[in-house]
C-alpha cells in the first residue's frame, strides 16, 4: 500500500516499485484506501475483459429473445415514451 504522503515525497517513483511487486498498487488517504494504480498492459487486459463479459451477455440476451427489433425512429419514439 501506498500513502498519499509516500506518493507526494517519493512521486511516480513508488508506484513503479509497487508495481514491480504486485499487479496493482493501492493508495491510501488519511488512512483509507481511495485509489488503485495498474500499469496499463493490465488495464488493458481488465477493458478486454469487461468487453467480453459484455459481449458474452448480449449474446445470452439474443439467445433467450431478450431483444427488441425496431426501426430507429421506433426506438427513439419508445425512448420518449419512458420519459
Amino acid at each position: 500500500m501506498i500513502t498519499a504522503n509516500d506518493l507526494k515525497t517519493k512521486g511516480v517513483a513508488v508506484i513503479q516499485s509497487a508495481l514491480q511487486e504486485k499487479a496493482e498498487a493501492i493508495i491510501s488517504v488519511r488512512g483509507q484506501q481511495r485509489f488503485v494504480v495498474v500499469d496499463i498492459a493490465h488495464y488493458q487486459y481488465l477493458r478486454e475483459c469487461e468487453l467480453s463479459a459484455a459481449i458474452s451477455e448480449s449474446k445470452a440476451d439474443i439467445e433467450a429473445g431478450r431483444v427488441v427489433k425496431e426501426s430507429p425512429e421506433d426506438h427513439l419514439k419508445r425512448l420518449e415514451a419512458m420519459l
